[in-house]
């Protein structure tokens, strides 16, 4: 499949799939999309209303890196130590990765040693990239997941319900229930009403958030 770089509004790039016209991030800014949707509305949210540390994520869909790198800074800014995985079946080559232009659009071009480090660590096995920020690559399908009451924190960010709508169904809201514990959160940015619906059935309470620039709302799912 056709993959392409091109320039989101916020000046970040995100990989454009022509054939599906499909992108991994937001046209309207990859960077925005994510700290709103991750940051804010997940990570910042849970730490307002959490003292647990270390914190643990999964994230569905490492994809490009970006939503780890993010979150890497806010690690390192909040002097929060964070243990994070991250799933993808198909990762991104060292040709792409080079194009990505995510430390200096997000003001962090210092930090760029450490985004490199991101995807050059092995897969499959936990590799510290900072003294509080570790992390774990898993090459995996999302329905290869089994994982039991590990994370406190859920970044869904598979492609959308509209080219690969096997991704948003009850099957893996109950995989993403059950790998969090109690009172764990889950953020993604889509908001339609059937994976709405798929993860109250998964055993989810569910609110509906604003959304990032360009998109009306978003939905954030906690295991009660």
């Amino acid at each position: 499949m056709e993959r392409k770089i091109i320039k989101t509004s916020d000046g970040s790039v995100t990989i454009h799939l022509p054939e599906w016209d499909e992108q991994y991030h937001s046209k309207h800014g990859a960077i925005q999309e994510a700290r709103h949707v991750f940051l804010k509305m997940g990570l910042h949210h849970w730490l307002e209303s959490n003292s647990k540390r270390p914190l643990e994520i999964l994230e569905i869909g490492f994809g490009t890196g970006l939503n780890a790198f993010l979150t890497l800074l806010e690690s390192n800014s909040n002097d929060i130590e964070i243990k994070y995985t991250g799933v993808e079946a198909y990762p991104v080559v060292p040709s792409e990765i080079k194009l990505l232009n995510y430390p200096e659009a997000a003001d962090a071009a210092t930090a760029e040693v450490l985004f490199e480090k991101l995807h050059s660590v092995h897969w499959e096995i936990s590799a510290p990239i900072t003294e509080k920020f570790s992390l774990l690559k898993n090459k995996l399908t999302f329905q290869e997941i089994d994982l039991t009451s590990q994370f406190d924190l859920v970044y869904f960010d598979a492609f959308g319900a509209r080219v690969q709508p096997e991704l948003w169904g009850e099957d893996i809201f109950i995989a993403m229930y059950k790998a969090l514990r109690f009172h764990g959160v889950l953020v993604t940015y889509a908001a339609k009403g059937s994976v709405r619906r798929a993860m109250i059935s998964a055993g989810f309470q569910v609110e509906k958030l604003p959304g990032p620039p360009g998109k009306r709302e978003m939905l954030r799912a906690v295991k009660l």
